[in-house]
């Protein structure tokens, strides 16, 4: 309870970060499937009104599929400029100014009903995809940077699990006694205005990251407060050691400017951090764990499952992805990345196959529950550890670029596999999670023989040992030059 009380700000901190961060991508994913038929409804009156004739039955088909769609475009221009919003703007402030991109797609959703143009509800889905490119991006980076070693792994990870709240409580409020019924669906698409304005309200009493303020800014002097401020998240009133270690960061970084992404490509220092992160935000989307959700009702129909009570079973599954990324959340910095990373891609691996056994021999039950276990695994892990890496892996100058990166390919992947799926279940049929069983055996072969752990480790040590990797030729012939270049940034 002491230790609770001592960091309760930080815990504060982290609901202020979280609940306008990544808690409206979860949100904004799970808040369209419910009113999917009331909003082609709506398209199909409006167009009539419109022209005079019904629309074509495929050109409904395109409009919702382009509706759809937008949301992950939206995502990944936001991944894009995420990068020069952390830099200029700073982690906080990018994150504050992330939910105008909200509110305006809140308003644009709320009357598009009124206004009858389900255009605005387009425009609406792609405002939400690029305030949660941004916020993927940043908060993990904002919480990772403000935490005390121990804990890093813990405080950045709870962007996972806000992504999973968020998509619980999307399910939640999507159901038809709440905001899910045929009236009410606009208020729906527009409710992801409240968490906007809770961050808002809360985010400003909260500091910036002091790594920011002291190594890109420069600002001593601001960090020096901002640490004082951060003694009540410590828990712990000497700051000396951390602060060393912060200079040391700096002193590092001296004379360099924040990297772009195309410059992480053209130097050998950063190479092996970059293919690891390349591999992992690739393989997260390419798991096939966002297919489990596309499978969900069909199985529990199969199963038995009454139609007008699937909706409550499915609630089952996103509540699944949150137990599962909160118990990884308290277990990450005993565990340890590269375990959690590697059992969970093993895990899914194991339930793929037998998922496709299943669905080949039809054992709905069997079914039912690789869905939940192959979703467990994926939340046990990959979708929260993966979003912690970059900050670890990359220093100050070189984290916005890494982040522009991952979020780009994550994105990508996932517009990737929400179009290329629908064709591999035609083709495979039952053996259709082939693909997603070869991305997560290669992925775990790849965490297994070359990431290494960052558990309890500065930056600076990670830099080191990454350095080692990149750099391992060289070290033969000039087997001192490596100590010499760390001792020149000790203060």
């Amino acid at each position: 309870l002491k230790a609770l009380r001592q960091l309760r700000i930080l815990i504060l901190m982290v609901c202020a970060a979280g609940i306008g961060g990544t808690f409206q991508y979860g949100y904004n994913i799970s808040i369209i499937n419910a009113p999917t038929s009331y909003i082609q409804v709506f398209m199909n009156k409006t167009w009539q009104e419109r022209t005079g004739v019904p629309p074509e039955d495929n050109m409904i088909l395109l409009l919702w599929s382009f509706t759809v769609s937008v949301y992950p475009l939206g995502g990944l221009a936001g991944a894009v400029v995420a990068g020069p919003m952390a830099i200029m703007l700073g982690r906080k402030m990018s994150l504050l100014v992330n939910n105008i991109f909200v509110i305006v797609a809140a308003v644009l959703s709320g009357f598009s009903q009124i206004a009858k143009s389900f255009e605005m509800i387009m425009v609406s889905r792609f405002f939400t995809g690029v305030n949660a490119g941004v916020s993927m991006n940043i908060q993990p980076m904002y919480l990772a940077e403000s935490a005390p070693k121990k804990l890093r792994g813990a405080v950045a990870l709870t962007s996972a699990s806000f992504t999973a709240l968020g998509l619980v409580l999307g399910q939640v409020v999507g159901l038809r006694e709440l905001l899910g019924g045929e009236e009410s669906w606009p208020f729906l698409l527009a409710s992801n205005a409240v968490p906007a304005l809770i961050q808002l309200m809360a985010l400003p009493w909260f500091p910036e990251s002091p790594r920011y303020l002291l190594i890109d800014r420069g600002d001593r002097e601001s960090c020096s407060l901002v640490l004082a401020a951060l003694q009540k998240l410590r828990g712990n009133s000497d700051l000396g050691a951390e602060l060393e270690e912060m200079l040391a960061e700096q002193a590092a970084a001296k004379g360099q400017r924040a990297k772009k992404p195309w410059e992480l490509f053209q130097n050998p220092a950063v190479r092996w951090q970059l293919v690891s992160i390349i591999v992992l935000s690739s393989a997260m989307q390419l798991c096939g764990n966002d297919s489990m959700y596309f499978y969900a009702a069909y199985v529990f129909q199969e199963a038995g499952i009454p139609q007008d009570k699937i909706p409550y079973v499915v609630i089952g599954t996103g509540s699944c992805e949150l137990i599962a990324s909160v118990t990884c959340n308290m277990i990450i910095d005993y565990a340890g990345r590269r375990p959690l990373l590697l059992g969970g891609y093993i895990f899914m691996a194991g339930w793929a196959v037998v998922f496709m056994v299943a669905l080949s021999h039809w054992m709905p039950y069997l079914s039912m529950a690789c869905i939940f276990a192959y979703i467990l695994s994926f939340g046990i892990g990959p979708a929260g550890v993966t979003g912690v890496l970059p900050t670890e892996l990359f220093d100050q100058m070189s984290r916005p670029a890494a982040y522009m990166i991952c979020g780009s390919l994550l994105w990508f992947n996932l517009f990737l596999v929400g179009t290329a799926f629908p064709f591999i279940v035609k083709s495979l049929g039952h053996f259709c999670y082939v693909p997603f069983l070869v991305v997560c055996v290669c992925t775990a072969l790849y965490i297994g023989l070359f990431l290494p752990e960052t558990k309890g480790k500065s930056f600076l040590e990670i830099s080191e040992q990454f350095r080692k990797r990149n750099f391992k030729a060289q070290r033969h012939t000039a087997l001192y030059k490596g100590p010499e270049e760390i001792k020149s940034t000790v203060l």
